[in-house]
């Protein structure tokens, strides 16, 4: 029961008088010129960059001192067979190639203090590329959000094991672009940072998506009463939820 106490008090002081808080991350971000536009959004707002990318680099380090966290957005095989690019992580590889790969994926990306997958919904069902990832993960210290492009993901359970922090994508904001649609995914966003605590929203550096967070963002984060956090600030509040439910569980024994 103690323990359980204290899980819910940390829950409480990382998310003081239960303001919600929603963690946005741009990723896709590295080879379009256009993609520079993101760093004109508040630096609350995580910046995830493609390894191996022209502009990866130098997007990354200019993020960085524009105050943003940056994640590497790490390329992954898909059921559907598209092509990865520079990097892209595939079930053909041993445990050596894939380990490297992941290791130069993440050298790639100054400042990185996390990754994400881009794509990924073959290679994150396989429990050994994602005991691998976790491995290199937890070596170089970085936490791991799960995008979770299927719901048969292994990422958690294999996280779990080797103790990598993990979130995991809520919603996804701009699979369409018309304002309607923007406008609705973000609400839903809110609704769910303030339900539970804290939310993670996906977007990508379109054009249209940079321009609707530049002129609504601000302004219905205020009226929700909904906090912008970098991707990594949620992570004690994730750790003390997960803590009390699993004490709670015990409890139950």
């Amino acid at each position: 029961m103690r323990r359980l106490i204290l899980g819910l008090f940390l829950a409480l002081c990382c998310n003081p008088c239960n303001a919600g808080q929603l963690a946005i991350i741009i990723d896709d971000i590295g080879y379009r010129h256009t993609d520079e536009d993101a760093l004109s959004l508040p630096s609350g707002i995580t910046l995830s960059v493609l390894p191996h990318t022209p502009l990866g680099q130098k997007l990354a380090e200019q993020g960085h001192h524009k105050g943003h966290e940056i994640m590497v957005h790490l390329p992954m095989q898909a059921l559907n067979g598209k092509a990865m690019g520079p990097g892209g992580l595939n079930n053909q590889m041993d445990e050596q190639d894939f380990k490297l790969a992941v290791e130069e994926a993440l050298s790639s990306v100054p400042y990185a203090k996390g990754s994400n997958n881009h794509m990924g919904s073959l290679l994150t069902q396989l429990d050994k590329p994602m005991q691998w990832l976790m491995e290199v993960l937890r070596s170089e210290n970085l936490y791991f959000v799960d995008s979770m492009t299927t719901r048969y993901s292994k990422a958690s359970k294999e996280a779990n094991t080797f103790n990598v922090p993990l979130l995991r994508r809520q919603v996804f904001l701009d699979n369409q672009l018309d304002q309607a649609t923007l406008a609705k995914q973000l609400e839903q966003a809110m609704t769910l940072a303030k339900q539970d605590g804290q939310a993670v929203l996906i977007a990508h550096p379109y054009p249209e998506t940079i321009a609707f967070l530049k002129r609504q963002l601000k302004e219905r984060l205020k009226r929700r009463g909904v906090e912008l956090v970098k991707a990594s600030e949620l992570l004690s509040f994730q750790f003390a939820k997960e803590q009390s439910k699993k004490d709670s569980s015990n409890e139950q024994l």
